[in-house]
């Protein structure tokens, strides 16, 4: 009999996120569904305001759906409590800024990076050396994030990240900050990283990033417009029907309506 499939490092389920502003309301996320695989590399895709940031947030727990379902490894983050889901970040999450700055601690050395992330987790990493020699750090074990290039700071930011082998790290525009050499070499540890075993789910403008992932999904007016793997990009209908239709093919529907048709097995949609 063939193997299961891998469960997914994490599902989401009719994802919602509504802001309310002095103005008004803001749907970031408008039923969003999307499954991670675990042990790669997904990019999420969408120009600013699409909602790549709340997912990614919600994703990560740091943040909480209006409506909505995330599971991490199997495990349901909503309606836990504060404090369960602080545990739960701990243990199954990882999450990285797009400023490398930001992720680190100014006055702890590399190593000392990996010691704290260590014992925020409360767990015994892999050999540390080891993990520096694969992220290319091991000859910068005793040095300030303030003596390493910004590439250098993102690789030790996803090297902290990873400490444990958590289930599941999402970054937000991880390399926007980047030149293309630091980039290429943050690419090659994040493939590193996917291969032992924590899925990573990246937030991009970056084509690099898009060709180095196994999964990509776009994000449009916060819904899910297409979901591709490899050169085969597939549009997402969502549990009510709604398809999200390309911009160069919402232009041919003026009046925001349209003629559906099924025949011989096949849906067709026209102008009216």
């Amino acid at each position: 009999m063939p193997a299961d499939p891998p469960r997914p490092a994490a599902v989401c389920a009719g994802l919602v996120k509504i802001y309310w502003t002095a103005t008004g309301e803001v749907h970031a996320l408008k039923g969003v569904d999307a499954h991670f695989p675990a042990a790669a590399v997904s990019a999420v895709v969408g120009p600013s305001g699409s909602g790549k940031s709340s997912l990614l947030r919600i994703l990560a727990g740091l943040d909480r759906p209006t409506a909505g379902q995330v599971t991490v490894a199997d495990l349901q983050l909503s309606g836990l409590s504060l404090a369960r889901l602080r545990r739960l970040r701990r243990r199954l999450l990882g999450y990285v800024f797009q400023r490398p700055a930001d992720n680190l601690v100014p006055y702890l050395t590399v190593a000392e990076h990996l010691e704290l992330a260590a014992r925020l987790r409360r767990t015994r990493s892999r050999d540390d050396g080891d993990l520096l020699e694969l992220l290319g750090l091991a000859h910068r074990r005793r040095h300030l994030p303030r003596q390493l290039s910004g590439g250098e700071q993102q690789r030790l930011a996803f090297a902290r990240a990873v400490v444990g082998d958590p289930p599941l790290v999402v970054a937000d525009e991880p390399t926007a900050e980047l030149d293309s050499a630091s980039v290429a070499a943050l690419l090659e540890a994040v493939r590193a990283l996917a291969g032992r075993g924590t899925a990573l789910v990246l937030a991009t403008h970056d084509p690099a990033v898009v060709r180095l992932s196994e999964r990509t999904f776009y994000l449009r007016h916060g819904a899910m417009e297409a979901e591709a793997t490899g050169q085969d990009a597939l549009s997402v209908i969502d549990d009510a029907g709604r398809v999200q239709l390309p911009p160069e093919a919402l232009e041919l529907f003026p009046a925001r309506r349209a003629r559906i048709g099924v025949e011989r097995g096949r849906v067709w949609i026209g102008p009216p």
